[in-house]
């Protein structure tokens, strides 16, 4: 899981005087009320305690969100959980964040990282109620990021604002680190941090919510059967590796050349041809697939040329074929790796002459169409093997496009089961479908062997299994939910090698840990950054 991926509709329930974040309930409140609580509280005990009493209110905070998203997510890093906290506090509505510069060293303890925070909703409280400041007055702010940094390194990290809005300053700014690292300099705003032992409260409080989601989940799952449920157009691109394949597209589709698109099945090779058609001049035309090797040859023949009345049994009346019917527009051959020699020869003679000989005619037709062919098997060994003509080939394979398999381009995993549910909302009529967050590292962990094709039909089944129109882990299919279980049924040979049997040991404690890879570091004896890498090689 990565930090920018949370997104605010997938973390938090809304229901009927409950805001729900996965066990921990949020409550709305106003900024202005919130002006008046620190215009009073600043009247009643001063600016000093003020200060005090918000930094800690902000430090609990920053520290309960921090266990929420280990508790939620496994984190492709540690450095992505700590990036987790920023995102979570723009998600909350405090303040657009931008984090300057970030060092952490897990090993040492060394922490070090400048944020900036725009539109700070605090400064405007604190400027509201109070007037302009003397000093940096976002307290709640420096004790969020503290109380979150604190969290995540496991040691006391303390973060400082330097310019405020609140006092006058264009955008507020902090700094943080660690207290070795501060030294001297730290000592005048200590007083301010300190609390009882509110990380160990926290951590009490996180595995009381543990057991508490479980239950849930149990719950849910007996609601499901007394319901008599049982269990179990492109989008945003994130990978390079599709990007590539984009790019490729966007610069062939104003030329009539000839496409080949390749890649496994379901993969996405019919959306790439239908975008190049779209970004064609030809987009306004026709777009007609065929599969090539779902029809005998007879009949695709017939289908792709047309026939003249009486040219076979059955034949009663004149048909114009697809390479006719698409006249101006774009023609996407599917399979073609599936075709016999017979079509590939007349196939061949479309391509060089344009033109058609309807089945049954002697007499050419002139066709205008362009011509985009996808095949998932290897033309370059049907060709050493005889079995694909190399001059075709050449004639389909002008310009080639390789759609990555969807496991090689993990970050668009995410943006396609988001369009999904979107898609499915609608269809299926269920208005408020969403994804809970606790599915996103469900499937971003599993390796979709199917590819898109069989992201899609997950999550056309969890949408239907959906209890309450949110689809939770339980709606998923088994083998996404216990995919390492899955992998462990691979030979258990004693053949294997060293690394093999210690990516199966990972995974399997990885499964016994739930996913969570702090947990699951824990238990392998090793830091969560060394698991990372180990994991990051076997991509």
């Amino acid at each position: 899981m990565k930090a920018k991926d949370l997104r605010l509709k997938e973390l938090v329930a809304f229901g009927d005087g409950v805001i729900d974040l996965h066990g921990r309930r949020l409550v709305l409140h106003s900024i202005d009320a919130f002006a008046h609580f620190r215009k009073d509280l600043v009247e009643m005990v001063g600016l000093e305690q003020t200060r005090r009493i918000l930094t800690r209110f902000g430090y609990f905070w920053g520290n309960a969100d921090a266990a929420a998203m280990t508790r939620i997510f496994s984190w492709d890093t540690p450095m992505e959980w700590l990036m987790a906290g920023p995102r979570m506090h723009a998600l909350e509505g405090v303040a657009r964040v931008v984090v300057k510069t970030v060092e952490m060293d897990e090993a040492s303890g060394r922490f070090s990282m400048e944020v900036a925070w725009y539109d700070s909703g605090e400064a405007e409280e604190h400027l509201a109620a109070l007037g302009e400041a003397a000093e940096p007055s976002c307290w709640m702010l420096t004790g969020y990021a503290s109380g979150y940094a604190s969290f995540c390194m496991k040691r006391d990290i303390y973060f400082v604002e330097r310019k405020c809005r609140a006092a006058g300053d264009r955008v507020c700014m902090a700094v943080g680190k660690d207290e070795a690292s501060w030294g001297p300099e730290l000592k005048p705003y200590l007083t301010y941090f300190k609390a009882a032992d509110i990380q160990g409260k926290v951590l009490s409080l996180t595995e009381e919510l543990k057991k508490k989601t479980r239950e849930l989940a149990r719950q849910r799952r007996k609601l499901a059967r007394l319901r008599g449920k049982t269990e179990p157009a492109l989008i945003e691109v994130r990978s390079a590796s599709f990007r590539r394949a984009l790019e490729i597209a966007s610069r062939a589709a104003p030329f009539d050349t000839s496409v080949l698109v390749t890649g496994e099945t379901g993969s996405g090779k019919e959306v790439l041809a239908r975008y190049i058609h779209e970004q064609s001049e030809r987009a306004a035309e026709v777009f007609l697939a065929v599969n090539c090797g779902a029809l005998p040859e007879t009949l695709l023949e017939s289908e792709l040329f047309g026939h003249k009345a009486g040219a076979f049994t059955g034949a009663v009346s004149d048909r114009t074929g697809l390479f006719e019917q698409a006249a101006k527009g774009t023609i996407f051959l599917d399979e073609i790796g599936d075709i016999g020699h017979a079509m590939q020869m007349k196939l061949l003679r479309v391509l060089q002459n344009r033109e058609i000989f309807r089945v049954g005619e002697s007499v050419p037709r002139k066709i205008d169409v362009r011509v985009i062919a996808a095949t998932n098997k290897d033309l370059d060994k049907a060709v050493a093997e005889g079995r694909f003509r190399e001059d075709l080939l050449y004639r389909l394979r002008v310009i080639e496009i390789e759609v990555p398999p969807l496991r090689e381009r993990r970050e668009d995993i995410l943006p396609l089961a988001r369009h999904f549910a979107k898609k499915f909302a609608r269809r299926l009529k269920l208005p408020d479908l969403r994804l809970d967050a606790t599915c996103l590292d469900y499937l971003l962990a599993y390796s979709w062997p199917g590819n898109v094709r069989e992201l899609e039909n997950a999550l056309e089944r969890a949408a239907v299994l959906s209890v309450d129109q949110v689809i939770r882990p339980e709606s998923l299919p088994p083998k996404i939910l216990h995919a390492e279980a899955f992998d462990a049924k691979r030979s258990r040979s004693p053949a294997r090698s060293l690394a093999e049997v210690e990516r199966d040991h990972i995974h399997a404690v990885l499964a016994h840990c739930e996913g969570n890879r702090t947990r699951a570091a824990e238990v392998l004896g090793i830091s969560p950054s060394t698991l990372w890498r180990k994991l990051k090689a076997e991509s």
